[in-house]
């Protein structure tokens, strides 16, 4: 990591190397936009209600819903990765 000060002045002082810190930022900006580029294309392909166990975390009813014996574990979700999970979500009538 770059170290974003000057240089050291007789009193312990440090001054902010701006340009530095601009690379740093932009650095952090490249790393952090790679991030939300990789969860756009995560969310077109896996159901957000799933999480990293293969659980369901819906509030609602999906055919892709499996129950296991005990009531208190969430439902294991069975959907395949890739297919487009949103028709599976039932949709109540007001």
């Amino acid at each position: 990591m770059e170290d974003w000060r000057s240089g050291n002045e007789p009193d312990g002082a440090s001054e902010l190397d701006v340009k530095a810190a601009r690379r740093s930022m932009q650095r952090l900006r490249e790393i952090f936009q790679e991030i939300a580029s990789n969860a756009d294309d995560a969310m077109r392909n896996r159901c957000p209600y799933k999480d990293a166990k293969s659980r369901c975390t819906a509030k609602f009813g999906c055919r892709n819903q499996y129950f296991t014996r005990n009531p208190l574990e969430a439902p294991a979700c069975k959907a395949a990765d890739g297919l487009d999970y949103r028709s599976a979500w039932e949709i109540g009538t007001p």
